[in-house]
């Protein structure tokens, strides 16, 4: 074992030398973070002195990744809100009245006259003069039904038709109604990180908690009030004309137009008329379903004056393009096929499942869906988590010291080669966490600092069994090589296990045992890294200089 190729010394080498030089920003985070922001900045709005002075305060060949700091440590707002899914279903049922009466109308001489009932808003109840022709009212409303738009749902029809007396009732389907949840979540997830993300924040968490929950942690923001007023702020959604498309966004689009960006196509331009045809105050539904050859479509629908008004455009621009245009971004830009007179129509692109549920709840997010109710919410000032920040230089330092000195006084020249590892160590645990883009809570800081405590335990295994093979006579080189062999089954099985809790940890858990999990799963790979080829390195080029006789561990 002490015989290393040189091949595998370069790559152990080289994989300390990568992990130090991604740690290496986070030596100078303000510096680097302002490298950052400022190339977002002159990316989207264009350089200025300044922004061309905090660019170049970083070198642009050096990384720039940086172990990104949490809620807790940053300071923000969090909030815990819960969606109403339930108002969807009332407007999804309410919307599907106009198509009910016109079916039970087209079937009139045996159903007779239709009136509806009020209900629970979950279901909608019709009831017909002439019970003896509800099969035929049935059948003619069964019709109306389409496949569920999800993966969950194949083969499934979105509404259930039932008879009760003289009543026809419509629900939604069990598939269609878990669809529908996912859906609404979804949507309130796509309009909250769309807002948020208007503001600049780092790092925000925006995710589903629960069936119907949803956790918002904003850094850097100033209160719980004002992330809760950012929320409410409604998208703006808009469908114009289009002009034209252009590659060079510096293009002059002609008066009464404006060039805007696509949203999927990189590089891509359209230039729009500025007066849109109807905008998302008027769109009443969208969503997603299939054409009759069975491909997935977004289907949208508009209340009756955006109908009269898109009604009106379409019959005079049949075979022109118009583009959905969400927050200034062009959403998609299809061609008029026919005139659409009902206020409603589909959009067809090529479009999988995913990617048509995807449009739909883009074309949805003028507005939240459903109401949010919030039930918990806290603002974490600046002030705290620099405190959080300092305490866990503390906690770090205090027990990087304590394992240094413990391995220094018990094993004397290998405990300093341990300790040489364990400092490594911790460089590529930064490094790693920079890499993957990890945001660091103080849960996460508690996983470093355990992690430095269980950093020397493979190596306390290692020195232990070159103690033991040392008493049976055996020379260095050999008592070395047969403590690490006998010491690598050990090593593997107990941190293995703990990797497995750590996976687990992060599957179950969310926002800061995660980050706790995150930090520990880390750590332990580097820590086995570290251990098993770094300080047995260390030996093998000491043991290669010196050639000792006799050793003491």
């Amino acid at each position: 074992m002490l015989q290393i190729p040189f091949w595998k010394r370069l790559m152990i080498v080289g994989a300390c030398l990568l992990g130090l030089a991604l740690a290496l920003p986070n030596l100078f985070y303000v510096r680097v973070e302002g490298h950052n922001d400022a190339i977002k900045e002159i990316e989207q709005a264009g350089s200025t002195p300044v922004l061309e002075a905090q660019k170049g305060a970083w070198p642009a060949w050096m990384p720039s990744g940086l172990v990104n700091l949490g809620l807790d440590l940053r300071g923000g707002a969090h909030l815990l809100a819960e969606v109403q899914v339930e108002d969807v279903y009332a407007d999804r049922i309410d919307a599907m009245w106009p198509d009910v009466r016109d079916a039970l109308r087209e079937v009139r001489a045996e159903v007779g006259t239709i009136r509806r009932q009020d209900s629970d808003p979950a279901e909608l109840r019709v009831r017909i003069s002439q019970p003896e022709g509800m099969a035929v009212a049935l059948q003619a409303v069964r019709e109306l039904a389409r496949p569920v738009a999800s993966l969950t749902g194949v083969g499934q029809n979105d509404i259930v038709v039932s008879g009760d007396s003289a009543d026809l009732i419509v629900r939604l389907s069990e598939a269609e109604a878990q669809a529908t949840d996912d859906r609404t979540i979804q949507q309130s997830l796509e309009i909250i990180r769309r807002r948020v993300d208007e503001v600049g924040t780092r790092e925000p968490t925006i995710q589903r908690q629960g069936e119907d929950r949803i956790l918002i942690q904003v850094p850097g923001i100033g209160s719980a009030a004002e992330l809760k007023a950012l929320i409410g702020t409604t998208a703006r959604l808009t469908f114009h004309p289009v002009v034209g498309r252009s590659s060079n966004p510096d293009q002059a689009p002609g008066a009464r137009n404006e060039i805007l960006p696509s949203l999927d196509e990189e590089g891509v331009f359209y230039i729009v008329e500025q007066t849109p045809v109807v905008s998302g105050e008027d769109l009443v539904d969208a969503q997603p379903a299939f054409d009759q050859n069975g491909q997935p479509v977004v289907t949208f629908r508009f209340n009756a004056t955006g109908a009269r008004k898109f009604g009106d455009y379409t019959v005079e621009n049949i075979g022109s393009p118009f583009a959905i245009v969400l927050d200034d971004e062009v959403v998609s830009a299809p061609v008029i096929r026919d005139a659409i007179r009902g206020g409603s129509g589909q959009i067809s692109g090529g479009f999988t499942v995913e990617e048509s549920n995807q449009l739909a709840i883009l074309l949805r997010a003028g507005a939240l869906p459903a109401e949010l109710t919030f039930l918990e919410e806290r603002t974490i000032g600046p002030e705290l988590g620099a405190d959080s920040i300092e305490a866990g230089k503390i906690a770090c330092i205090v027990a990087g010291i304590a394992v240094l000195v413990f391995m220094g006084l018990s094993y004397g020249l290998f405990g300093l080669f341990a300790n040489v590892a364990l400092i490594i160590n911790v460089g590529l645990i930064f490094g790693l966490l920079s890499m993957i883009g990890a945001t660091l809570t103080l849960p996460g800081i508690a996983g470093i600092v355990l992690t430095i405590g269980m950093a020397v335990d493979a190596n306390v295994l290692v020195f232990e069994r070159i103690r033991e093979e040392l008493k049976s006579a055996k020379g260095p080189a050999r008592a070395i090589d047969l403590g690490y062999e006998k010491a690598l089954s050990a090593i593997i099985d107990a941190n293995i296990t703990t990797l497995i809790t750590a996976v687990i940890l992060f599957m179950l858990g969310s926002g800061p045992v995660r980050g706790f999990a995150v930090t520990l799963g880390v750590g332990i790979i580097t820590s086995v890294f570290t251990a098993i080829f770094v300080t047995r390195l260390l030996i093998v080029w000491w043991m290669e200089r010196r050639r000792p006789k006799q050793i003491e561990v």
